[in-house]
């Protein structure tokens, strides 16, 4: 367990972004994440575009959760209700346990800007082998919302009264 602090510890994070049409060029929902984490303080570990197919998915991301040079895994991209999008059927099993409020107040959020269309987003997130998971929508708009309305804060050890930093 990571000791109490009121100082910042920067993590090692790995971003995914699931697309069968984004490349590298022009992924940029990815370029944003690697961004924010850096501009926050963070390591980027790792990053990884791969086609939304549901055994990529789960291998890429279980590679993660057991490199111990990965505390944190950010995947954007087949999240949402469409058939083709297998992001919480190919990484949900991986979890121990599931942030039951991360998919929640995503939904919540997001409807403020979709309204009743936030309902078909799966957005989730979970931890593995003390490795975080979050799972967003492929827009970059979506990656804005969840990192800075959600996920910045709670991977910041001085976040109180409480932040995911100690379950790392």
């Amino acid at each position: 367990m990571a000791p109490k602090s009121s100082e910042f510890i920067p993590l090692k994070i790995a971003v995914l972004t699931v697309s069968d049409s984004r490349t590298s060029a022009d992924d940029s929902s990815g370029d944003y994440l690697v961004s924010a984490l850096t501009q926050a303080g963070h390591k980027l570990a790792y990053r990884a575009l791969c086609a939304d197919n549901l055994f990529r998915v789960r291998a890429q991301t279980s590679e993660w959760i057991a490199d111990e040079a990965v505390q944190v895994v950010l995947i954007n991209g087949g999240t949402g209700f469409n058939e083709q999008n297998r992001v919480p059927e190919a990484v949900g099993v991986l979890f121990e346990r599931t942030v039951q409020g991360f998919g929640e107040m995503f939904r919540q959020l997001s409807f403020a800007e979709i309204k009743g269309s936030a309902m078909q987003s799966r957005a989730l997130a979970g931890l593995a082998n003390r490795t975080l998971i979050f799972c967003l929508p492929g827009s970059t708009g979506a990656c804005q919302l969840g990192w800075e309305q959600l996920i910045r804060d709670q991977l910041d050890a001085r976040t109180k009264p409480c932040n995911f930093v100690t379950h790392l």
